[in-house]
Order: C-alpha cells, then structure tokens, then sequence
C-alpha cells in the first residue's frame, strides 16, 4: 500500500495516518443500525469523538485494525 491509500485522520488540516475508527449516527438522519465513521490520528481522537459525544451522535470507537477485522467478509 502506497503512501497516498492510507488512511488519513479526518481531523481538518491533518494528514496523519489514521489509527482509530469513530463510528457515528446523527439520529435525525440516519437508521438506528447505519453507521458513518471518521478516521482519527492519536492526537485527534479525543477532539473528534467529543465534538460527536456532546452531538449524541458517537457511537463506537475502535482500532483502524479492529474495525477493518469486523468489516471483512467471513472467509
């Protein structure tokens, strides 16, 4: 994987390779089940998952690695 399809941190501004998955909701759009993400560096994770914690819109944070494991297809 080349630099350029990494995931990068959705913090604005930053290009830091992402680390964590905040997995998010806004309940006035979305169905209870649907799950939006934004990627997060070390650094940003903190700062993105209030801004969605004080929305009520966060519902999950895990490790880029976790999320991509759950994610895959059954082999």
């Amino acid at each position: 994987m080349s630099d350029e399809t990494l995931p990068i941190c959705s913090a604005k501004g930053c290009r830091v390779a992402a680390v964590w998955v905040l997995a998010w909701n806004n309940p006035k759009l979305h169905t209870p089940e649907r799950r939006k993400t934004w990627l997060a560096c070390d650094e940003h994770r903190e700062h993105l998952s209030q801004f969605l914690g004080v929305r009520g819109f966060l519902k999950d944070v895990v490790t880029l690695a976790e999320w991509e494991t759950r994610s895959a297809p059954d082999r």
